[in-house]
């Protein structure tokens, strides 16, 4: 049960550590010369190009599957799933999580699309997984 809480905690966080990479780098520099600007973030952010914007749009896509990732594996416990196929497929799913992040970050779109694809599919039998 330990890896499913920490796979899921890993989920959570998975958005703030992306938000974290938009905005690196840019707290020191004064808003006036675009640094980050706490007062209005979203303004900041929709600003940003490059990694930065994709490190914001991949926040997005993280907050995005945190519904259906914690879903699946609170109905897969709940269906008596078992433990060890739950956490192989939990820890899957966070990898390919963290690939699509890097892909989303490195700008490497068609293997961020595949990465995407492969960790829905994860997912899907992650909600599945008490009836095989």
């Amino acid at each position: 049960m330990t890896i499913l809480l920490l796979c899921v905690l890993a989920a959570a966080l998975m958005p703030v550590a992306c938000a974290g990479i938009a905005k690196a780098g840019r707290f020191s520099t004064p808003r006036t010369d675009g640094g980050y600007d706490n007062h209005l973030p979203r303004d900041w952010l929709a600003r940003q190009g490059g990694y930065r914007a994709r490190a914001n749009a991949a926040q997005a896509n993280c907050f995005e599957a945190l519904p259906l990732f914690i879903g699946a594996v609170a109905i897969a416990l709940a269906l008596d799933a078992p433990t060890t196929r739950l956490e192989a497929l939990a820890l899957a799913w966070v990898a390919l999580r963290l690939g699509y992040v890097g892909c989303y970050l490195a700008d490497r779109a068609l293997a961020r699309s595949v990465v995407w694809a492969l960790a829905l599919a994860v997912n899907i039998a992650i909600l599945f997984a008490a009836s095989y």
